[in-house]
């Protein structure tokens, strides 16, 4: 089964697939850390997040792997595990940027693909059931208002002891779902067959019984 869970930055994507994949016991495939780990590799190359002929030549270097142990999906870059390295704000803004490369995508498409080829998946993402998944059985598009996701992803900087204020993060939010919905290759916008899902008011638990009555509503489980 291939449930496709897209939406802008913030939404609870990844929380939320991540918590629905353990509850049906399936594997959880976080499409944004793939781009994070590219852009941490950019980043380190000192290769400015705006160059794309950099990016693009840079990308012939990167051996990138995911795996799977006890369910939770660890990425290697160039054999190094990158763990949280990938989770600041300022790795977001570069993936944000490399995403919207067509050179940087279709070097990831084989990898998203062959992985729910294989397996029962949830993948989490902003083109999953546009691009990456477009047979996926369940495509669910969430979305929550800005200043709510701003608020998650400030507790959650906050948790891992980075310096930022609110107001910076929504900064973010608003900028990157500018640049995510407008961009040509693969924008932010839900599929024709995906259910809309706001979850402003959800907490964790309640998004992931949504998700799973949406599920049930498409196949059985």
């Amino acid at each position: 089964m291939k449930i496709a869970l897209d939406g802008p930055s913030g939404a609870g994507k990844s929380t939320v697939a991540k918590a629905l994949a353990k509850r049906l016991g399936i594997i959880y495939v976080d499409t944004g850390a793939l781009y994070r780990t590219i852009g941490l590799y950019v980043k380190r190359k000192g290769i400015d997040k705006e160059d794309k002929e950099g990016i693009i030549s840079c990308l012939e270097e990167i051996d990138l792997n995911m795996e799977f142990k006890n369910s939770e999906q660890i990425i290697t870059l160039n054999g190094e595990v990158v763990g949280d390295n990938i989770r600041t704000g300022e790795i977001a803004m570069y993936a944000s940027k490399v995403s919207a490369i067509p050179e940087v995508r279709s070097f990831l498409l084989n990898t998203q693909r062959d992985i729910a080829n294989k397996n029962s998946v949830v993948m989490d993402g902003r083109d999953i059931g546009t691009v990456i998944l477009p047979d996926a059985e369940v495509k669910v598009f969430m979305i929550a208002s800005p200043e709510a996701r701003a608020e998650r992803r400030y507790k959650e900087l906050i948790a891992k002891g980075e310096n930022c204020t609110l107001e910076s993060v929504l900064a973010d939010i608003n900028l990157r779902d500018k640049n995510d919905s407008t961009r040509q290759t693969a924008p932010c916008v839900p599929a024709d067959d995906a259910v809309i899902f706001d979850n402003s008011g959800y907490n964790v638990e309640q998004s992931v019984d949504r998700v799973i009555e949406i599920i049930k509503s498409k196949v059985e489980i």
